[in-house]
């Protein structure tokens, strides 16, 4: 019978760091110079990036030089963050991370042998140096996130929509993948604003974001277009598997309730499909979704029109 898995869970505060003194964990001298030499290289290593991920694998690779580890895995799901580094062993200690109360994160340290009592020390004695700079990274990153993404509904801006429809297509042609976009339109939705109020129509708009998302997979992308309209960006996704996906945000929309003053507001949408075409710039599949939803839209609305 193989040795039983270990799993040390444990909260780690900034205000740990109080505790952390060296005199009595490490009673080898030597030991303690090297993780007192090791916090030092950290403390300026981790100051390089702002990069999250960065910040962790830099971290992963200096403590393996003290206690040997076999993985690291983090996440955080309030910056939509995950990580795995190395390859999973039974024997675990993990570790959730906050600075004065603002949660950082659960940390995961991995390997095959147990942790003694005085390697956990150090873990901990180290995980210190790596508060501070995760902090930084994690608020740099929800930084760029929020000058990606529309303040209203959360989905992304058009700045953000550019950028990952570029690296999109671009992956698509090298891995010879498919890549299919919706363009989308919310149908009478200036009624909406003129009969209920443009605050009723904020609501809608949100609404409508967060059917979208509920209703596409993970690596699937939603972004505001401008005004009512939307772009959902399916990756990896061929023509007729969009067109199927495009008739069930339809539906989605449709079976939406969304009431003001206590009365249900009809809701709809038109939709054109486009799938990037051998060669196909960017701008050219945007062109042809958008001509197929004018088609969609001219005749009758509430419809899904395949780009030829």
């Amino acid at each position: 019978m193989g040795p039983s898995s270990q799993t040390n869970t444990i909260d780690f505060d900034a205000a740990k760091l109080k505790r952390l003194g060296f005199s009595n964990q490490h009673p080898r001298p030597l030991r303690r110079t090297s993780l007192v030499q090791l916090r030092q290289q950290l403390a300026l290593q981790l100051q390089t990036s702002l990069d999250a991920e960065r910040v962790l694998s830099l971290f992963f690779a200096a403590v393996q030089r003290l206690v040997p580890l076999d993985a690291l895995s983090y996440q955080q799901p309030i910056s939509d963050l995950r990580l795995e580094l190395g390859e999973r062993a039974s024997h675990s200690a993990a570790y959730r991370l906050s600075h004065d109360g603002e949660y950082l994160g659960e940390l995961v340290f991995r390997r095959r042998l147990r942790f003694s009592e005085e390697e956990l020390a150090q873990l901990e004695s180290l995980l210190a140096s790596l508060l501070f700079p995760l902090r930084n990274a994690l608020l740099y990153r929800a930084a760029i996130q929020d000058a990606l993404r529309d303040p209203l509904t959360g989905a992304g801006n058009r700045v953000a929509m550019d950028q990952t429809l570029a690296r999109e297509v671009e992956l698509a042609r090298r891995n010879l993948l498919p890549l299919s976009v919706l363009m989308l339109d919310l149908d009478h939705f200036k009624q909406v604003n003129d009969r209920h109020g443009h605050s009723v129509g904020d609501e809608v708009l949100k609404a409508v974001a967060n059917t979208l998302k509920n209703q596409l997979r993970n690596v699937d992308m939603v972004f505001r277009y401008g005004g009512e309209e939307f772009l959902v960006l399916l990756s990896g996704t061929p023509r007729e598997a969009a067109g199927m996906i495009g008739e069930r945000l339809r539906h989605a929309v449709l079976e939406l309730q969304c009431l003001a003053q206590g009365h249900p507001i009809e809701l709809s949408i038109s939709l054109g499909c486009a799938t990037l075409l051998p060669g196909e710039a960017a701008e050219s599949l945007l062109r042809r979704a958008d001509s197929a939803l004018y088609v969609a839209k001219r005749k009758g609305r509430n419809r899904l029109t395949m780009a030829g």
